[in-house]
């Protein structure tokens, strides 16, 4: 039975070339799939892709806000048989699209596997994933390590000046880095908590 799948985790886990090398392995078979990476901050006339940083990259259809996934799906499916679909950057997809995809695993019988952050920098949930955690059928955690060595599960957004950004819009496409930490170096980063060590990177 086809399932949605959703693969989340912090910032630079390795969800991109987990990706990539997945769908490396159905093509290598003979087998064809579909990729999709949110357009939102690409230009209309850009080209959709996937890259890793690793060095694996691949074209990718792009979905922005309003698509029909579904329906799209469904006419490259009639047109040339797929069988696996799969999205990069979920957490931008609206909560209609993420049933959409549903649709796709139980009507078209593809499965469907996203990959996307789980919240963001203010340790709010995004939409798209908050859709994904309520009604995928798997959830597989892709972990990666905070500075002091435990799971990181937070991350926070770096400005141009180095400094950490407490407040302003969800997604902002710049100069900004953004870092993955475990909760408790979050909370002291954001000035939630009293750090209680001297390891922070970031000016303040």
């Amino acid at each position: 039975m086809a399932k949605l799948y959703f693969h989340y985790a912090t910032m630079n886990a390795g969800k991109s070339t987990m990706l990539l090398q997945a769908s490396f392995n159905y093509r290598e078979r003979g087998m064809h799939t579909l990729l999709f990476v949110a357009g939102h901050y690409r230009k209309e006339s850009d080209l959709g892709y996937i890259s890793s940083r690793v060095g694996l990259e691949s074209d990718a259809e792009m979905f922005r806000d309003g698509d029909d996934l579904f329906e799209r799906i469904r006419e490259h499916h009639a047109s040339k048989t797929t069988h696996c679909v799969f999205v990069d950057e979920a957490q931008f997809l609206e909560e209609e699209q993420v049933w959409q995809l549903a649709r796709v695993a139980d009507r078209l019988h593809i499965p469907v596997m996203c990959y996307g952050l789980r919240t963001d920098f203010q340790g709010n949930l995004f939409s798209g994933s908050q859709a994904l955690l309520a009604i995928a059928d798997e959830l597989r955690e892709v972990r990666t390590i905070c500075r002091c060595g435990r799971k990181a599960t937070m991350v926070v957004r770096l400005g141009a000046d180095g400094k950490v950004a407490r407040a302003g819009e969800q997604v902002v496409i710049g100069k900004e880095a953004y870092v993955s930490l475990c909760r408790q170096h979050w909370e002291e980063e954001m000035g939630r908590a009293q750090p209680e060590d001297l390891v922070g990177f970031a000016k303040r």
